[in-house]
């Protein structure tokens, strides 16, 4: 079993550009059912992770903020409460498993850092479920 077993490649995700909103990340999101999605470069970069709190605690912190003007705030303005780490295509699976001891989904990524797609921690769990033997 390896890393690329578990992994739903990049066209099957969700996920947002830099050169995004604020309302296009909160439009996403809401469109995908995910509380998170990654985020990448014009050249498919994986540069972290925006999730649902990052938006509202930016809309706390922000005086006169609100959804009629979130198109006016870029991504890249809003600071990430968690850092998403990711790991190489090539990597260990323990390198894997460790990461999704703590995150909902682990983003898979290639040399120089180019999005691969995700493993979510559901599917992780669902196999090892199925294939735990006495």
């Amino acid at each position: 079993m390896d890393i690329k077993s578990f992994l739903h490649p990049k066209h099957e995700v969700s996920y947002i550009t830099t050169s995004s909103s604020m309302r296009e990340a909160l439009d996403v999101l809401e469109s995908c059912h995910y509380t998170a999605i990654p985020i990448l470069d014009e050249q498919g970069i994986y540069c972290g992770t925006v999730s649902e709190g990052d938006l509202l605690w930016k809309m706390k912190a922000t005086p006169g903020l609100s959804f009629d003007t979130m198109h006016e705030v870029p991504l890249v303005t809003i600071k990430k409460k968690f850092k998403m780490e990711s790991v190489r295509i090539g990597a260990d699976l323990d390198d894997m498993l460790k990461l999704a001891a703590d995150q909902n989904f682990v983003p898979v990524v290639e040399e120089g850092g180019i999005f691969l797609g995700i493993i979510r921690r559901k599917d992780i769990i669902e196999y090892y479920t199925r294939n735990i033997t006495d």
